[in-house]
């Protein structure tokens, strides 16, 4: 049995197993993208390769063979770049977008297609819980929010956008309706104080999210009710207090205490806030330079200064949020910022971190043709845009119904098991490091079983060799030549014709969504 070093790790294994799976007896995650358990390597996407006993060249660890005496180096900055380069040509050729447009401009980032498709399927309960992951606040937001999401929506340039406002809308008014909106599952608590001057959406924003992590809140307001601008700018024929009192009652989890009639430079001052709460969140609004100044904070540009990923000003365990660092009138940014600043105090309370360590890597399909755009929207509702029967009231459920299925599902359905994504965050690879002309949209919907997306395809062979493996009449092979190969069936045979048997497995095992299960593309 071969005794080998991985990164001066000794580790002994079986005679015939190769690097990749050494590394893994010794818990090290390299990357793959073309190996699968039971497949022969095909060493065609170069993110596994490592360092042998100071070779001039790498070598891919999913396919070399561990010998006796090994050393191999994994972990450099050397493999990284090289990894990172290797993930960055593939992501210059895919073919796809990560989140669909609505959801990569929308403020808070709420998960908009799922939402939509949630409503399709009258999962309304859902519906409500997946929205308050980022929108605690959907009903009154669905009446003020100015569509910047539908801005970005693909149906726009077939008739009209999805009324992604008022389907918000629709699924805050259900929750207000029951007997017991809903609330999320309060975690243990963490014995850690926070408090946060302003109670206006940034704060309660804020305050709901560090609350639904344990952590207990003192929500300061120097007005004696809470909404800030919500309640004492929005005018009441737009937004009935009603509505926004019985919504707020909602976000007020218990554990979190409101003191009202406490302003920030009278009532309340940092330093004592800094010594009786572990972490203080500044989400007072608009703060002119003099104040700031007046209060021992530093102002930059617009608002207070802060770090751009954590949002920590320079003064210890003091951060900021909304209109304090970027002024603006859009309530709907007010309550994303409020969202990120609790997940950034959360990580500093847990962990003292005072800087963000993560990547996202969001490829983006572009503007689509009149032609692409037919099959884009295959399989959507050709309806027209659903104009609510009344105003007031908004979507009645038949409406939103109706209205929701009009959605073209542009984001990717092998998101949660894409490695490629997986991959290109760890790495920090960059999505436009290799600009190059895209191809044309296609989708293959013939299948029963499976949605073929050749444009996001590596050519990583795992399909070929189950469907050969499958012993499958026709199966899949390689199309084509040089830059124009693709995978397809043989003969220019439909893909139902090649997958009888295997396509659930092909489906499985496709590292970056080129086949997907048809039910991935439903809620």
């Amino acid at each position: 049995m071969p005794n080998l070093t991985i990164d001066n790790r000794p580790v002994e294994v079986p005679a015939g197993e190769t690097i990749l799976q050494a590394a893994r007896r010794l818990g090290l995650d390299i990357p793959t993208l073309c190996h699968s358990e039971g497949c022969r390597p095909e060493t065609s996407c170069l993110v596994c390769v490592v360092r042998v006993n100071g070779t001039r060249r790498l070598s891919p660890a999913c396919a070399t063979v561990a010998v006796e005496g090994m050393v191999v180096e994994s972990e450099t900055s050397e493999i990284h770049q090289a990894r990172r380069t290797a993930l960055e040509l593939l992501l210059s050729d895919h073919l796809g977008d990560c989140l669909a447009p609505c959801q990569t401009i929308c403020p808070a980032h709420l998960d908009i297609p799922n939402m939509i498709r949630l409503i399709t399927a009258g999962r309304m309960a859902e519906a409500v819980a997946l929205v308050k992951q980022r929108i605690p606040i959907p009903a009154i937001l669905g009446r003020i929010c100015p569509e910047i999401c539908e801005r970005g929506c693909r149906r726009r340039d077939v008739d009209a956008p999805v009324s992604i406002k008022l389907l918000k809308r629709h699924v805050g008014d259900w929750d207000l309706a029951q007997e017991r909106p809903w609330q999320p599952l309060v975690s243990a608590a963490t014995g850690r104080r926070v408090a946060i001057i302003g109670a206006g959406p940034a704060g309660l924003s804020a305050a709901y999210y560090l609350r639904s992590e344990g952590h207990a809140v003192t929500l300061f307001d120097e007005r004696e009710q809470p909404g800030g601008g919500l309640r004492y700018c929005v005018p009441e024929a737009q937004l009935s207090r009603a509505l926004l009192d019985a919504e707020l009652r909602a976000v007020l989890l218990p554990g979190i205490e409101l003191r009202p009639g406490a302003a920030l430079g009278r009532q309340l001052w940092l330093g004592q806030l800094t010594r009786e709460y572990d972490a203080v969140l500044l989400a007072c609004g608009e703060l002119a330079a003099e104040r700031a100044e007046r209060l021992g904070l530093s102002y930059a540009h617009h608002g207070l200064q802060v770090d751009r990923d954590t949002l920590m000003t320079p003064l210890a365990k003091v951060f900021a949020c909304g209109s304090a660092v970027s002024p603006s009138h859009h309530a709907a940014r007010s309550v994303g910022s409020g969202r990120l600043a609790a997940l950034s105090v959360g990580r500093y309370l847990r962990e003292g971190k005072q800087h963000a360590d993560v990547h996202h890597c969001n490829v983006h399909l572009g503007k689509l043709d009149a032609a692409e755009l037919v099959v884009y929207g295959a399989g959507a509702s050709a309806e027209g845009r659903v104009s609510p029967t009344s105003e007031v009231d908004g979507y009645a459920g038949a409406e939103a119904t109706v209205e929701s299925a009009r959605c073209l599902r542009c984001d990717c359905a092998g998101l949660g098991k894409c490695r490629l994504r997986h991959w290109a965050a760890r790495y920090g690879a960059d999505t436009r490091a290799y600009p190059a002309g895209r191809r044309k949209f296609a989708r293959e919907v013939s299948h029963s079983l499976v949605v073929h997306e050749p444009g996001k395809c590596i050519h990583c062979g795992l399909c070929v060799q189950i469907a050969e493996r499958r012993r499958e009449a026709l199966g899949l092979t390689y199309v084509g030549r040089g830059f124009d190969v693709r995978i397809g069936v043989p003969w220019g045979e439909a893909l139902d014709a090649g997958l009888t048997d295997a396509a659930q497995e092909c489906a499985a095992a496709c590292p970056t969504g080129a086949i997907v299960l048809r039910t991935e593309r439903r809620p």
